[in-house]
């Protein structure tokens, strides 16, 4: 069992365990040989113990100490002691891709295709030393806090796929080629697949094939069609989306096939992103024409059948879902009977058949569609007429609120609010006034609110936006000092991306660093997603919930709120809540880093400790400032007052001098005079540490 700080190998010093993962956990160690960090990656008991394993397992691991490349996890050194397998690795201090794409929800497509291009860079190496990774995917690839993207576990999966250690185990059934799936050979293209894969998974923020089993997935892999990532984000070059498509061929021939030609491309990519160069092999590109007879299409459907079956995407899984199997096995067996039983006029019968199906379902949407627009009409049930009543909410009291309180109230019900400022002293600065809607009555949802809000004597004068374009708009307002709030709706008569309205309105002055909305048109209504409310949510859940509605995550950037609740937080989304905006649209969050600090600063002359009655001018004083948080400031020794000081940027409000100095006294000695010959008393000089200590406060910044 490994324990921190102990030494195995006669070298390898164990500092921390630095990761997990389902075959090993890997420890932060200090080479004393060599005198360098690396890691240690021990395989977990239940592997070590298969000595089958360990013997392929080591053998493949020292052939991967064998590659030296920037783009790879380079592996030192292999291992064992007692009954502690190991391999001693470069040392890389990041984070791995699959957390990276987490944190941003989705990369840009010029981030993406760089990275690809490192890890095909650092593939092709292995490949070049017929080295297969047969285990591609984000969680094992490594972004270095200096950028550099490295390939990790080559050889692992090698020693784990001819075990027949599951794909629960490795992780990787979302990444996996078809023909691994069906438990067949793998080589180079299979790793060609898995980093198209990865590619898909940067690019939008999700894998192509999910499902609630193993099994499910890897039959997904096997049979259904690959989706196009720009189905997801639009805005993917078409060059890009063909790159990732050709590297997910089902069929290995029609894929890339080296990492050289893939990196050929890529590079492309990054230069003529919206051009037509890739070469995408079409099934039937080089085949010739035939004439096929009807005992040879019954015989290519049973084979083909044959192929997708459920047997090998059932290599997968274990012994427990062999009933599973054996249902499709009787399946397969049925549809063969049926092959075997083709006739063509019973072929023709079906064709009449589903041509009479067509003319009714035909007449079924010609009355339907004649319904809707009034051409059939047998009247209206109540139940219709109840949806097509707009939903209603109960105005709320928001005068004498703060603004920000009634602007997230009134959005958590629905309505829509919007702001005039008007110069009243009398109010704090941010208090609603007055409301347009008089709190209790019902009204209906998105039904817009004006708020008359207090602001001091001053204010800026708020620039007319409208017509213009939303970029326009946010520049124009942020360059006077004002935090932009965007709204989306849909506006036949005003141009998609311009400026519908704007609260407050222009003309009007609003205290500087205050928010205005503009409302900005999409259009001519069409289907849209609508913008959750983010606030308050942890950034990962704020992701989540973005994610799931279809939006991307943009920036994250940290700042200071006022509101102790939204400590670690998010307090900020760039597009409100209720907003309708294309599918895919990027929401920049900000996420609290509690209220904004308050700074001191301390700049006089300290005056000499005169506190003490025995203290004289010239005497040798050690003079200490410090702070109420033990930060210390000053620490000098002087000899003449005042001492000048000036520091800024102190954390608290209060804080002590401390003097210390050394006192001498004189005393003579009492001596009996009486006796003849006695010599005169000498007087004796004694000395005494002294320590004063001052309290004061430090001003605000």
């Amino acid at each position: 069992m490994i324990k921190i700080g102990m030494m195995i190998g006669d070298r390898y010093e164990i500092l921390e365990k630095i990761g997990t993962g389902g075959m090993s956990d890997v420890y932060k160690a200090k080479d004393h040989k060599l005198n360098r960090f690396v890691a240690v990656k021990v395989l977990k008991q239940e592997f070590g113990e298969n000595a089958n394993f360990v013997s392929k397992f080591r053998v493949e691991a020292q052939a991967a100490a064998g590659l030296m490349h920037p783009n790879i996890v380079n592996v030192y050194d292999v291992g064992e002691e007692a009954g502690i397998h190991y391999i001693v690795m470069e040392l890389v201090e990041g984070i791995t891709l699959k957390k990276y794409i987490e944190k941003k929800a989705r990369l840009s497509v010029k981030e993406a295709v760089s990275i690809a291009i490192q890890v095909s860079m650092g593939i092709e190496a292995a490949h070049n030393n017929h080295i297969i990774h047969r285990d591609i995917k984000p969680q094992n690839i490594i972004i270095s806090k200096e950028g550099k993207v490295k390939v990790t576990d080559f050889g692992i999966a090698k020693a784990a796929t001819s075990n027949t250690i599951t794909s629960n185990v490795m992780g990787s059934v979302h990444y996996t080629s078809p023909e691994q799936a069906r438990g067949g050979y793998s080589d180079e293209k299979s790793d060609i697949y898995s980093l198209g894969i990865t590619m898909f998974e940067m690019l939008t923020g999700r894998v192509p094939f999910n499902g609630e089993t193993t099994v499910a997935i890897a039959i997904k892999h096997i049979q259904e069609e690959m989706p196009s990532p720009r189905e997801y984000v639009p805005e993917i070059p078409i060059s890009v989306e063909q790159i990732v498509c050709k590297c997910c061929q089902k069929s290995p021939d029609r894929r890339y096939q080296s990492m050289g030609e893939l990196i050929v491309d890529l590079k492309q990519s990054l230069i003529n992103p919206d051009e037509d160069f890739v070469h995408v092999i079409e099934p039937d590109e080089e085949a010739s024409t035939r004439m096929i007879t009807d005992r040879d299409m019954a015989q290519i459907k049973r084979q083909s059948d044959r192929r997708d079956s459920m047997d090998e995407a059932m290599r997968l899984k274990k012994k427990k879902e062999r009933v599973y199997e054996e249902e499709e096995e009787d399946w397969e067996d049925d549809e063969e009977d049926d092959d075997e039983d083709y006739d063509p006029k019973m072929e023709k019968i079906t064709t009449i058949l589903a041509v009479v199906a067509a003319l009714l379902i035909g007449c079924i949407v010609i009355f339907i569609v004649g319904r809707a627009f009034g051409v059939f009409s047998f009247g209206s049930s109540a139940d219709d007429k109840a949806q097509e009543e707009t939903e209603q909410v109960e105005m709320i009291r928001v005068v004498g609120m703060n603004i920000e309180d009634a602007k997230r109230a009134l959005l958590e019900l629905g309505l829509t609010p919007e702001i005039q400022y008007e110069v009243n002293t009398a109010y704090d600065e941010g208090t609603v006034l007055r409301a347009s809607v008089q709190d209790g009555l019902m009204i209906d949802k998105n039904t817009v609110i004006v708020m008359t809000v207090a602001q001091g004597e001053e204010g800026v004068t708020v620039p007319d936006v409208e017509g213009k374009s939303k970029e326009e708009a946010v520049s124009i307002l942020e360059k006077e000092g004002f935090v932009v709030n965007v709204t989306e709706s849909y506006d036949a008569a005003v141009e998609n991306g311009h400026v519908i309205s704007q609260s407050p309105e222009a003309d009007t002055t609003a205290p500087e660093g205050s928010s205005i909305t503009i409302r900005v048109s999409q259009g001519t209504e069409d289907t849209k997603v609508r913008v959750p409310n983010v606030i308050g949510l942890t950034e990962e859940d704020a992701t989540v919930s973005l994610v799931e509605s279809g939006l991307a995550v943009g920036s994250i950037q940290e700042t200071t709120n006022e509101n102790a609740d939204l400590i670690d937080k998010v307090c900020y989304q760039s597009y409100s809540e209720g907003s309708f905006v294309d599918k895919g649209t990027t929401v920049d969050i900000k996420v609290s880093t509690g209220p904004a600090s308050v700074t001191y600063r301390y700049s006089e002359g300290i005056t000499a400790p005169t506190e003490d009655p025995d203290y004289r001018n010239g005497m040798l004083v050690d003079v200490t400032v410090t702070t109420a948080d033990g930060t210390q400031l000053l620490s000098t020794q002087v000899s003449s007052f005042p001492v000048a000081v000036n520091y800024t940027g102190i954390k608290s409000a209060t804080g002590t001098v401390t003097f210390h100095f050394t006192v001498e006294k004189t005393s003579i000695p009492v001596t009996d005079n009486g006796e003849e010959g006695e010599q005169p008393a000498v007087p004796e000089v004694t000395t005494e540490e002294r320590t004063v200590t001052r309290e004061i406060s430090f001003t605000q910044e």
